[in-house]
């Protein structure tokens, strides 16, 4: 049965977001358009379904990596900024745009907290991921027959 490791991490994440612009409990807040996703930023995002693509990210990243904490996630969505002439510093992704999505992934009982360890998906969660994976493969194997043998 093909997983999230076995599809290309763009589609599943494209997918992923579109099934979640369906879901009522998650919706970006009203500073979302205007917010910069950490101070290695410069600009806040140009794409207008940004939000939706994070939680679907964020969906992925839990499911391959869990249990994994909000710490760790801001490490993995920082990046580098410039200081000067210096050389460039990893710079921690912004708290509020992890924390936010995961808090309304949680209210979708996509998302559960592990006691002192961290973030992890839910049986749903699994699901849902697992379903849209298994969907991608099977487009897949289509246009790429030696791929069939695997479903």
């Amino acid at each position: 049965m093909p997983t999230a490791q076995d599809v290309p991490q763009d589609i599943l994440i494209k997918r992923l977001a579109e099934h979640l612009r369906k879901v009522q409990q998650i919706s970006p807040p009203a500073w979302a358009p205007f917010a910069k996703t950490g101070s290695h930023a410069e600009h806040p995002p140009q794409d207008r379904d940004w939000w939706y693509k994070r939680c679907a990210s964020l969906l992925r990243k839990i499911y391959l990596h869990a249990p994994i904490g909000l710490t760790e996630l801001e490490a993995a969505y920082g990046g580098r900024t410039r200081v000067g002439y210096s050389k460039a510093h990893h710079r921690d992704a912004g708290g509020a745009a992890i924390r936010k999505p995961i808090q309304q992934l949680e209210a979708a009982g996509l998302v559960t907290k592990k006691a002192n360890s961290g973030r992890i998906l839910t049986s749903e969660g699994v699901k849902l991921v697992d379903r849209i994976s298994r969907e991608i493969f099977k487009g897949l194997a289509k246009e790429a027959p030696e791929l069939a043998r695997y479903l």
